[in-house]
């Protein structure tokens, strides 16, 4: 019996071993159930690292597709050698993660769909993009998007290329053409317009684009406005080294 402690340190310790060992009572399928609630990020990468079986299941290609260019046996559902195939395997919803070391080429990658790209990686250098010369851009969004711990480098033109709906950055790095070619590059171009006249509901709801926690490097604009989107409430922290971009673009 323990001497000296307190009853309500013993009830809360209790407490905690029951639901602690209730939840890894419960068998695979109704944990992955549970896990498939969670944002993609940070919350089901966080509980990927708690232990093996965790990992197993919040990975589990029922949750998320993953993108690995080592794999050499593509019968394993859920993974492919590509953005490209990832992408047009995946379906609206979808959450894409892609393994951090190495290079991904992607180039003119049109995304038509809800969908998530997230890096593996611990950092966004940890998984990179690259956006060969003569694309238009790495990735083209005609849809409600997320993007998350990546870079995208592009060689000429831009990195991101967003035509319609949300677009949200987070956590990225996006890195354009140095000199003497960085006038003809831009991080993000975005040509959505919308209509003469715009409802509320039509402004909470429609195009735009929302940059957070992102490095921006090179090029001649932080973003290139050809719609009639405007660039708004815009923060940066500068470093010695690069420059961190919160801002909106959208409808004035």
């Amino acid at each position: 019996m323990e001497v000296g402690v307190p009853k309500w340190k013993k009830l809360a310790k209790q407490s905690e071993n029951s639901i602690n060992s209730s939840i890894n009572n419960l068998d695979d399928g109704c944990l992955m159930h549970i896990f498939s609630f969670l944002s993609p990020l940070p919350d089901r990468y966080n509980t990927a690292l708690v232990c093996h079986r965790w990992r197993f299941l919040a990975c589990h290609p029922r949750l998320w597709l993953r993108v690995d260019r080592s794999v050499k046996d593509h019968s394993e559902p859920g993974v492919y050698a590509s953005i490209d195939t990832a992408v047009s395997a995946a379906r609206p919803g979808d959450t894409i993660l892609i393994s951090a070391g190495g290079i991904h080429r992607a180039s003119n990658i049109q995304i038509k769909k809800p969908l998530c790209l997230v890096g593996a990686g611990e950092l966004p250098d940890d998984t990179t993009l690259i956006c060969s010369r003569g694309s238009d851009s790495a990735l083209e969004f005609s849809s409600t998007c997320k993007l998350a711990n990546l870079t995208v480098r592009a060689e000429l033109g831009c990195c991101l290329l967003h035509r319609s709906g949300r677009l949200t950055i987070d956590g990225c790095i996006l890195q354009c053409e140095s000199n003497p070619l960085d006038h003809l590059s831009h991080a993000i171009i975005t040509t959505a317009s919308s209509p003469d006249v715009v409802s509320s509901v039509l402004k909470s709801s429609g195009d735009s684009v929302s940059v957070s926690r992102t490095r921006i490097e090179g090029g001649a604009k932080a973003v290139l406005t050809n719609g009639t989107l405007s660039l708004q409430q815009v923060r940066v922290i500068c470093t010695r080294t690069s420059l961190v971009f919160w801002f909106n673009v959208e409808h004035s």
